[in-house]
């Protein structure tokens, strides 16, 4: 009933119900929707003078309805919601204004039904129904064509069967039932029974020696099952016993019932036995072999052919003159410190040793191509882990998979796909054998039932690794899967599995289109995995954006703790994947064309009309989502059985449908900020052909935390606090109402509610809203070594209804020095909503960062070869050069060269109010390296650079000034080496010219493509262009610009060019030639002697500042004096 009133909109977003307030512009419009807090409960939205009030309708103990109105106006209860809207219809009744215009509901176009994917339908209850209800013959007559046609259709087939091997009991049975009581059960499911009884006593008459059988084999299966495994308690046995003595069950039952008891012996037996001998399935038998590679060693510019022999399992590199030379001499895994990619050349790798005598060593090696390097890095990558003696892992291998299967059987081999060998950024045949530790499955169109598929999944991992994989979560929606496995060590480290589907078919009750998705916790960190199956047709994008929001909206997955956010939010790392079914956006007479440049590889301009880039570009679907570069041909649709032939036409009884080659099955991600994401593959195969898809993969290293037990005394009260202060949100959105923060964290014994904030703007769909106070946070544990791993997540809530306007994350590494500026998008069911700039400040307890396993692997250049003198000393602080890139988003910058800031998120320390440390006023500028093919998708938070845009809008190039202070931020350890470097006198500071982000105004967020117009007078606010870096149509959007990388100067060059428009520096501090080398940093690429180990200055407690002055002009910068 309440479905047909026209007011009632159901579960729509509230920034929707805002649009269509607004279209319709009358003061008085209102419209019901269900609350996005409460469930249950309902919010009735006004309009009144541009301005949308939302008004919360909560049910009573006794389900009668009342609205939360103005105080003084007495509480009115109703039964139903159509009594309630027609009580204030009336004037005076506490709100706003009474209700006179009802919005209408609009009317959503369905999606066609697609009869090849839909389920078996099953019988309907009446074979035929007569015209004419009131004539009983007429219907008995209709039925009887229907009952001939089913007795003709068996004994036809039955003439065709040879029986002379069957008895003759037998035979007549079968014959009896299809030539008359086959008529008699169809006469029963007319009526209403759909047992088929005439069916079910063929086959107790076909089975009867079976039976028996069956009642036979019970008691010797039941004794042998004792013998491997007691029963639980007294009773276990006599139950089972009583279920297979009845023979009244049918005989699938009891074979159902049999199979699980021998399986259940088979099972019990062979873990007993594997257990006794120290077998674990096949996983201690997983051995990677020895590969060796050719490279070309480089020293004093001579070039040298040599043979590195990488032994995974001894954790030994060998270096070796020849292929088939001794390998007398190698470096233990702990003797190899560090791998920097060098990125101006793809093949180049320098690698970092330690020798007798605590000295170091540099060697540079050319492999044959990008793909050997990746390889070599990914074994010893695997050899330091497996030989690193940590308990928990730091960093684990994901492999995400997705494939419409097309309803079509799988080939017998499939292993190139969990391979990640094909087209591509694709993995090198020496990589091919290191087993990942999850594998996430993702099919669309799936045929086979769940366990088949698993079966064979596990079955081909298991013949490429020869580790027995255990099946950590299945999830299925009619013919869409996910399976997610892991290797059998990390069964103990997942935890709080978590499944769930959203169908978004026809009405969105079907399950033809939609989503299936897994969440699980590893150890201390949180993932999400969504496979869906979006609305086809090259014509449907907006419908396959509504598809995204739904599942967004609607799945219900991870910690229940944090509802105010969706699964953007949740989660530290998700991956979304599936035939997302965005298509090229050109005309159909472009065929031909496209694929001609397909044969010519030329993606880059077809990905430039891609649907799903277009939509990103213009923050219309996966906001904030990444997706590594595309680098291989569209994966549908090909004609089946051959990958040489795109088929785009397809005959239809309505007309020819065209489908255009594209990239319909992707994979995209989403991490919190400041976390470890390296991607090493993301292509297809090209040999499976069973589909007119071709399956699609991508390999990800994550960062993963661990449960953290503190080393202090847990008596002691945490010394730890975070502090939130000057914060701004300016939303998009026409409530008039107050707001404030809620802050939720993992790292906090329940969540903390804000006070109030203060409206300062409400002009044109846009509300700014300061929250003055200072908020401080304490965390459970203090140590930085947990607490700078943590993440903030906060959401801006109103008062009136406690509806979520924007949700957003913030790290704590972030503010790991010293009082940190933050500028964060805000989201809301996909959209943007708004931002939220304010500033972070993080006091820590005592103690030190364990060195990461995945900080063995730096991208830089290999400008410190020239620079190598033996005798060079350092500390282990100076382990990163400030011109290494070991994340580009972390850095600022994101892998098409983009600032992050462009994204929406970016952080800037500013030296006036330092938490304790030394004061450090760290020169901001923005990387913007070259476009490397393999390099440019890490993410890792070992650097700690921040990146604010200089004065003229372009990015400051960034060179190493050792008066000003480094351009890299190297963590606890650049503290160990604040000896070795210069620090200013106390008398004498350099001025600093104003900080322009001191006076700069809170960001204005890009709106969204709907109308907040709030009077006809007045011009709407003109959206802000879309991000840069993604493909653009012709209309407006242009093709990727990559901002080339500047040629970086020698290390005194760059300490002078950071001088440009900085006051002159006196004479006695400018370096000279016998200053040269003090001033350099040094790193494990610059250095000959091993670092020794020193203890960290410990991180100082001071109070925190109350608040931090926005208008006042920052410290001046300090130096540092001289030793």
């Amino acid at each position: 009933m309440l479905t047909r009133q026209p007011w009632y909109h159901g579960n729509i977003t509230r920034s929707m119900a805002e649009d269509l307030l607004s279209k319709e512009g009358k003061d008085g419009s209102f419209l019901l929707r269900d609350s996005e807090s409460i469930a249950g409960a309902y919010a009735l939205c006004v309009l009144y003078q541009n301005c949308v009030y939302t008004y919360r309708i909560l049910p009573n103990e006794d389900k009668k309805l009342s609205v939360q109105a103005s105080e003084g106006v007495p509480i009115r209860f109703f039964t139903v919601l159509s009594d309630l809207v027609e009580a204030y219809r009336k004037e005076n009744m506490g709100l706003v204004t009474h209700l006179q215009y009802p919005v209408q509901k609009e009317e959503e176009l369905e999606e066609e039904p697609e009869a090849t994917i839909l389920p078996p339908q099953l019988p309907p209850r009446n074979i035929l129904q007569s015209e004419n209800r009131d004539s009983h013959s007429d219907s008995s007559r209709a039925v009887e064509p229907s009952r001939l046609s089913i007795m003709d259709t068996y004994n036809q087939r039955l003439q065709h069967v040879d029986m002379s091997h069957i008895s003759e009991d037998h035979q007549k049975a079968i014959q009896d039932y299809f030539c008359s009581a086959v008529s008699l059960d169809a006469e029963q499911v007319q009526n209403g029974n759909p047992t088929l009884p005439n069916l079910k006593q063929l086959l107790m008459t076909i089975c009867k020696g079976l039976n028996s059988e069956i009642s036979r084999s019970i008691p010797t299966l039941e004794a042998l099952l004792k013998v491997v495994e007691p029963p639980l308690s007294p009773g276990t046995g006599r139950l089972r016993g009583q279920v297979f003595a009845d023979t009244t069950q049918s005989v699938q039952f009891r074979l159902e019932q049999i199979t699980k008891l021998i399986c259940s012996i088979e099972e019990k037996t062979k873990n007993t036995v594997f257990e006794s001998v120290g077998y674990d399935g096949g996983h201690r038998k997983s051995l990677i072999p020895p590969v060796t590679f050719e490279v070309k060693s480089e020293s004093l510019g001579i070039s040298t052919k040599m043979f590195l022999k990488v032994d995974v399992e001894s954790g030994k590199v060998f270096f070796k003159k020849s292929k088939d030379g001794p390998e007398d001499k190698y470096f233990v895994h702990n003797k190899i410190l560090q791998l920097v990619k060098v990125q101006k050349m793809h093949t180049k790798l320098v690698v970092v040793v330690a020798t007798e005598k605590e000295k170091t060593k540099r060697q540079e090696f050319i492999f044959n191509d990008t793909k050997k390097r990746e390889g070599f890095c990914q074994l010893l990558q695997q050899m330091k882990n497996k030989h690193s003696g940590k308990p928990e892992p730091d960093m684990i291998s994901v492999f995400v998979g997705t494939w419409n299967m097309g309803n079509a059987n799988p080939p017998p081999n499939i292993t190139s796909w969990f391979q990640s060998k094909g087209l591509g950024k694709t993995h090198d045949d020496t990589a091919s054998q290191i087993p990942h530790d999850i594998y996430v499955v993702g099919t669309q169109e799936d045929p086979l039932g769940e366990k088949e598929w698993v079966d064979i999944v596990k079955t081909t991992l298991r013949d490429i690794t020869n580790i027995s994989f255990k099946q950590v979560a299945t999830q299925t929606l009619w013919n869409i899967r996910i399976i997610v496995l892991a290797k059998p060590e990390h069964e103990n480290r997942i935890s709080h599995i978590f499944c769930d589907s959203v169908k978004t078919g026809i009405a969105n009750a079907l399950g033809n289109k939609g989503a299936v998705a897994v969440s699980f916790m590893f150890n201390g960190t949180s993932f999400g995995f969504v496979n869906s199956h979006l609305t086809s047709g090259s014509e449907k994008k907006i419908r396959r954006n509504q598809n995204y929001v739904n599942i967004l909206r609607f799945l219900c997955l991870g910690d229940k703790k944090v509802n105010p956010f969706d699964i953007t939010c949740r989660f530290t790392h998700l991956f979304w994947l599936g035939d997302l079914n965005y298509r090229l956006d050109l005309p159909t007479t472009e065929a031909e064309n496209i694929v001609t440049k397909i044969k010519q590889q030329q993606y880059q301009e077809l990905l430039n009309r891609d649907q799903l880039t277009m939509e990103r570009a213009e923050e219309n679907v996966f906001l904030n989502y990444e997706e590594e570069e595309i680098t291989f041909p569209p994966t549908y649709r090909f004609e089946r059985d051959t990958r040489d032939k795109y088929v785009y036409t397809k005959a239809k009884a309505t007309g020819t449908k065209y489908n255009l080659p594209s990239w319909c099955d992707r994979v995209l991600r989403k991490s919190y900020p400041m976390v470890h994401v390296t991607c090493h593959s993301y292509g297809c195969t090209n040999d499976i052909m069973t589909s007119d898809h071709s399956p699609v993969f991508g390999t990800f290293d994550v960062g993963v935390t661990s449960q953290f037990v503190s080393k202090n005394d847990p008596t002691k009260v945490s010394e730890g606090a975070i502090s939130f202060m000057n914060c701004v949100a300016t939303l998009m959105t026409k409530s008039k109402t107050k707001f404030y923060i809620e802050y939720h964290s993992s790292c906090l014994e329940k969540f903390v509610k804000g006070p109030d904030g203060e409206n300062q703007e409400n002009t044109e769909g846009f509300i700014k809203v300061r929250f003055g106070s200072q908020v401080e946070l304490k965390p459970i544990i203090a140590d930085p070594e947990y607490l700078l791993d943590q993440h903030i997540l906060i959401s801006i809530k109103s008062t009136d209804s406690d509806e979520s306007y924007g949700e957003t994350c913030v790290a704590l590494r972030a503010a790991e020095r010293a009082y940190t500026e933050f500028s964060e998008v805000l989201t809301h069911h996909g959209e943007r909503t708004g931002t939220l700039t304010g500033g972070i400040q993080l006091r820590t307890s005592e103690g030190k960062q364990t060195e990461k396993l995945y900080d063995f692997i730096k991208i830089g250049d290999d400008s410190g070869a020239s620079k190598y003198k033996p005798g060079d000393h350092m500390s282990k602080s100076s382990m990163v050069l400030p011109t290494d890139i070991s994340n580009p988003n972390y850095l600022s910058v994101d892998y098409r060269g983009c600032s992050q800031s462009e994204k929406g998120r970016s952080f800037s320390p500013r030296a006036g109010a330092s938490s304790g440390h030394g004061v450090k006023d760290m020169a901001s500028g923005n990387i913007s390296p070259k476009k490397a093919g393999y390099d440019s998708s890490v993410q890792s938070p070992t650097g700690k650079a921040f990146s604010p845009t200089s004065e003229d809008g372009k990015p400051a190039e960034m060179f190493d000034n050792p008066l000003y202070g480094s351009m890299s931020r190297g963590g606890k350890d650049q503290e160990t080496s604040r000896k070795d470097q210069l620090s200013p006198p106390e008398h004498f500071p350099f001025p600093k010219p104003p900080d322009p982000e001191s006076e700069r105004p809170p960001p204005v967020p890009t709106p969204r493509n709907r109308s907040f117009t709030c009077s006809s007078d007045t011009k709407p606010h003109t959206p802000s262009p879309p991000p840069t870096g993604v493909g653009a149509s012709a209309t407006g959007l242009q093709p990727t610009a990559y901002s080339k990388k500047p040629v970086v100067p020698s290390r005194s060059e760059g300490g002078m060019m950071m001088m440009t428009g900085k006051p002159p520096l006196p004479v006695k501090f400018r370096p000279g030639p016998g200053q040269e080398a003090q001033l350099k940093p040094r790193d494990y690429r610059d250095s000959s002697e091993l670092p020794c180990k020193l203890k960290p200055p410990a991180r100082p407690s001071h109070p925190l500042p109350k608040d931090v002055p926005h208008e006042t002009t920052p410290l001046p910068k300090a130096g540092r004096p001289l030793k």
